[in-house]
């Protein structure tokens, strides 16, 4: 066991999901997840603040939503910016079925592991709004686009991860944004 082992951030996330699986949240302990990655439980505190976090990671999905405004003609319509985001972000999960569903059933089982996700999705909204302000997208729409975006990445990531869904993510994210946009222009959706 020791601090250099190769991946040990990555490691200890996969340790905790297997035992948060196995034996739920509440019974599993730091030295346990740490134990089961084999490393020390102070590797295990140089990665995460504390047993929840293992569950939410750093700042990949922010950093990934983010660049992917950057990335956006400065002449682009909000609502197609958030289209280009969704469509970027899905990228980055399309491997991560599997995980993402038995992470998903570890927060759904537990109020706090439930309450730290909308605290997380709060976050990501609100990220987007600056980045969209920082384009210059004035207020209320910047934030509108951000809640809406969060809001379909949401809804969609829920309809994704269903036992029966088995398309890749963007389609999923597109076909609820149309229908947001359909909504939006005074339809009823499909």
């Amino acid at each position: 066991m020791g601090r250099w082992e190769p991946n040990a951030r990555g490691r200890l996330a996969e340790a905790a999901l297997e035992l948060y699986s196995e034996r739920g949240f509440e019974q599993t302990t730091v030295a346990e997840i740490a134990k089961r990655a084999g490393l020390t439980e102070r590797t295990y505190f140089r990665h995460y603040a504390d047993k929840r976090e293992v569950l939410f990671g750093g700042s990949e999905l922010r950093d990934l939503l983010v660049e992917a405004v950057a990335g956006v003609p400065e002449s682009t319509a909000p609502i197609d910016v958030l289209a280009a985001v969704l469509d970027t972000i899905s990228e980055m999960f399309d491997d991560r079925r599997e995980h993402a569903r038995k992470r998903q059933a570890v927060i759904a089982a537990n109020a706090e592991l439930r309450e730290r996700e909308l605290i997380k999705l709060a976050s990501l909204s609100a990220a987007l709004a600056e980045t969209l302000r920082g384009r210059g997208v004035p207020e209320p729409a910047a934030s509108l686009t951000a809640e809406t975006g969060i809001a379909v990445f949401k809804v969609g990531f829920e309809r994704w991860i269903a036992a029966s869904e088995d398309r890749t993510m963007a389609p999923v994210m597109r076909e609820l944004l149309d229908e947001f946009r359909a909504v939006a222009a005074g339809g009823h959706g499909s």
